[in-house]
């Protein structure tokens, strides 16, 4: 195989191509079709209590828990597993055991049932864990393909082809379930729709897979000293960030800022089932099928826009000026009730949502120092992400639980915006050597 040089057009579009294979995971499993069945496998229980493990859980709580418990996980795991990647040389190796698990775990969906609550949950974690575990080795290549220069835009151009072909294959799974009359027959095709997102991701990701250099195998076994050597490496990652002032400071405001973003895309939709007058079924499902592809639809134009903002006012400016949107959005949020208001919501959502991950993301790569060790500090990012999502989402859970609205959780949120964007005022200028 052909092996191509850093920054060649044919790389950079087969790393992004990726966010082709694997974004539908996020709009069909994580943000539409699958909240929107889960809901529905409750419709009939008035107070939506679910009994799993042993406690009593409001329906929308346990997923949140579940979520949280995934992203626990997976924050510990994936330092341990960057660490036996740079050790074996093979980080692509595992990116495609994080996509493979999490493509089954799309499939093993269509099983999904209240009567079998904890193996229906097993898939539902299968397929969380794939999409994010695979995300830090596939991030972690952004600089080992890109030159600095290129990051931005091609960072942009992932997300970008991530809507679209999460969109097309929604498009379809929408005339699946709205071809049908009955209830029963549109449960069905939900579920056949959690099987194409599974085919989707594994079949698409192999033109990535192909392209994409695996690095040098050094040959070595992995021993119990080589498991541990990720951990290190993020203690490594930490004790560097003490001289680099700017990456620091940022990385914290990310930590926060993120923990509320990566919530509100989590439960969004859960919050529209719930707490929004969409008059009937019907229309309910309809009506958050469309909100999410306004979001993706929106969001396309919101990555471009972003970009172009963060080449002329700065990547810090421009974030902060989003997170101001983001703390609007979650007074909006908590005032809320007609299907029109959650459209504009879906609307603003859309348009500050692709901007701020994109642009996070490739912030992180242009304030790295002069290093090879891309996966420990994309890991040690993940990390931080993924920490801070735990957070944000037991947060969300329990007070979803303990007040019984999502409307109080939501306006909680405000707090996290308003203190990253404090932080994000306290990282030095672009043009300003850090010490």
């Amino acid at each position: 195989m052909e092996q191509l040089q850093k920054g060649s057009k044919k790389l950079l579009n087969a790393w992004a191509f990726y966010d082709w294979a694997n974004s539908v995971y996020t709009l069909t499993i994580a943000s539409s079709i699958f909240p929107i069945f889960y809901s529905a496998l409750f419709i009939s229980e008035t107070e939506k209590i679910v009994s799993a493990f042993g406690m009593e859980f409001k329906s929308t709580a346990l997923i949140t828990y579940v979520t949280a418990f995934t992203f626990l996980v997976v924050s510990i795991t994936s330092p341990i597993l960057s660490g036996i990647a740079d050790y074996v040389g093979n980080k692509k190796n595992f990116m495609k055991f994080f996509c493979y698990v999490g493509g089954v775990g799309c499939i093993g969906l269509y099983w999904f049932s209240i009567e079998h609550i904890h193996l229906s949950l097993l898939f539902y974690f299968m397929g969380l864990i794939g999409y994010w575990g695979s995300l830090v080795f596939y991030n972690s290549y952004l600089p080992d393909i890109a030159f600095p220069e290129q990051q931005d835009s091609v960072s942009a151009k992932g997300f970008s082809m991530g809507y679209i072909g999460s969109v097309l294959l929604l498009i379809l799974n929408l005339v699946m379930v709205m071809s049908q009359d009955t209830g029963e027959a549109k449960m069905l095709m939900m579920r056949y729709s959690f099987i194409t997102v599974g085919l989707w991701w594994i079949l698409f990701s192999q033109y990535t897979f192909y392209w994409l250099p695996k690095g040098t195998s050094s040959g070595h076994k992995v021993t119990k000293a080589v498991v541990f050597d990720g951990l290190k490496e993020l203690k490594l990652v930490w004790i560097q960030l003490q001289g680099n002032l700017r990456l620091k400071r940022y990385l914290i405001a990310f930590f926060v800022f993120s923990m509320a973003v990566q919530t509100i895309m989590l439960v969004a939709v859960y919050f529209g089932e719930e707490e929004i007058a969409w008059g009937n079924s019907d229309a309910k499902t309809q009506g958050l099928i469309v909100s999410i592809l306004v979001i993706q639809l929106v969001a396309i134009l919101g990555a471009f826009l972003t970009s172009r903002a963060s080449s002329k006012f700065g990547n810090i400016t421009t974030l902060i000026v989003i997170n101001v949107i983001w703390m609007s959005l979650c007074v909006y949020a908590y005032f809320m009730e007609t299907p029109m208001q959650f459209y504009i919501a879906a609307s603003l959502v859309g348009l500050v949502m692709g901007g701020i991950q994109s642009l996070a993301r490739s912030t992180y790569s242009k304030f790295l120092p002069d290093t090879e060790d891309t996966t420990s500090y994309f890991s040690f990012f993940d990390v931080a992400e993924k920490i801070g999502i735990v957070i944000g989402m037991v947060i969300f859970a329990t007070i979803d639980q303990i007040t019984g609205s999502m409307r109080n959780a939501i306006l909680f949120l405000f707090i996290f915006f308003l203190v990253g964007i404090v932080l994000l005022f306290r990282v030095p200028k672009e043009n300003i050597n850090p010490n």
